[in-house]
């Protein structure tokens, strides 16, 4: 079965406030979701052309993990740990299949 992923995406619009939510996310909240998934792989990354959007992305060995993430208590933890933190921070989510992985 192909990889799947979970992807998150945070608009941090204070920009004020982006250097706490980027340590934040790397030492606290990125370390947990990891241990928490049991994803195979993990990444982040700040937007080039928008310097609010931050995009978190989780591979999983394949969709029926994914899904089983989805119904457990662990994201919906995870998600009460964001709202708690950074409440004014709006995120959207997506789920992705691998469709083709190409390397040269």
């Amino acid at each position: 079965m192909p990889a799947a992923f979970f992807v998150v995406r945070a608009i941090v619009t204070d920009p004020n406030k982006r250097a706490a939510f980027d340590r934040w996310y790397e030492t606290e909240h990125l370390p947990d979701a990891v241990k928490a998934f049991g994803v195979s792989k993990a990444w982040r990354f700040w937007s080039l052309d928008d310097p609010s959007m931050h995009q978190a992305m989780y591979q999983f060995d394949d969709e029926a993990k994914l899904n089983a993430m989805l119904k457990g208590d662990a994201l919906q933890r995870l998600v009460a740990d964001f709202n708690r933190d950074w409440p004014d921070v709006k995120r959207t989510r997506e789920t992705l299949v691998l469709a083709q992985e190409f390397a040269k």
